[in-house]
């Protein structure tokens, strides 16, 4: 595990729920991946998962990661919550179910292969690389 990857995500949803779409771009070495989906039935936080969820997906290899989000569900989720979601059997601290529990036990697989470094950045405030993965979620909802 030498060099970072940096991996941009974000989903959107047209309703909530609602026609949904992801998107991520992942910058490796000097290339530039983008990547996208279209669920035709979920809600925005299920697609900020899936963004995230197919972006490491795509890294085979035991990596050192740089991962930006727009969601503080996603980045608090995986870096605060899940160990005690984990530790009382998925239920939450107001006693009820974890929402999207699939979801964070697949995004909980995933981070387990690589080193991520979380980090939030602010949707739609110019960010380069979050505003094409902003596109592209919003492209597969128009383009389903």
């Amino acid at each position: 595990m030498s060099s970072v990857i940096t991996i941009y995500t974000d989903g959107a949803c047209s309703g909530n729920p609602g026609k949904g779409g992801w998107g991520a771009v992942i910058l490796k070495e000097e290339e530039e991946i983008h990547l996208s989906g279209f669920e035709p039935l979920t809600t925005n936080n299920q697609m900020e998962l899936t963004a995230t969820i197919e972006a490491l997906k795509s890294i085979t290899k035991t990596s050192n990661i740089h991962l930006y989000t727009d969601s503080q569900y996603v980045k608090n989720g995986i870096n605060q919550w899940i160990f005690n979601w984990k530790k009382n059997g998925w239920i939450t601290a107001n006693k009820k179910a974890v929402a999207n529990k699939e979801l964070w036990i697949e995004l909980d697989r995933c981070v387990d292969s690589h080193k991520v470094e979380w980090f939030w950045v602010k949707g739609h405030s110019g960010n380069h690389y979050n505003e094409i993965a902003d596109k592209l979620a919003v492209d597969a909802i128009k383009n389903s």
